[in-house]
């Protein structure tokens, strides 16, 4: 995953919790689909990245970020681009209650 905690002008303590992502260790691109990917192999990825998500003791901060930012890729707090999107879509994503 990528190193958000080394943002440019981040708060140290605000960005203390990536470390503590279940997606730090392991293969990484289980997050983030290929462009040619689709049909089982997408849904195959995006289960094996969501059970990662599911153990993950700071998915809340990931999902609140992913979508705070708007994160337009790969799967966040164990949510995938669409679901995201759709939350948005709906205009039901206050950011300070996504659980």
């Amino acid at each position: 995953m990528a190193d958000i905690a080394r943002r440019a002008g981040a708060p140290e303590q605000h960005w203390t919790w990536p470390a503590e992502a279940a997606c730090r260790t392991g293969d990484s691109s289980v997050f983030l689909g290929r462009a040619d990917e689709g049909g089982a192999d997408l849904e195959e990825r995006r289960r094996a990245a969501k059970a990662v998500c599911a153990g993950c003791a700071v998915r809340v901060e990931c999902r609140r970020h992913a979508l705070a930012t708007r994160e337009p890729y790969g799967i966040r707090g164990g949510l995938t681009e669409e679901e995201r999107r759709a939350l948005f879509t709906r205009g039901t994503a206050p950011v300070s209650r996504v659980a």
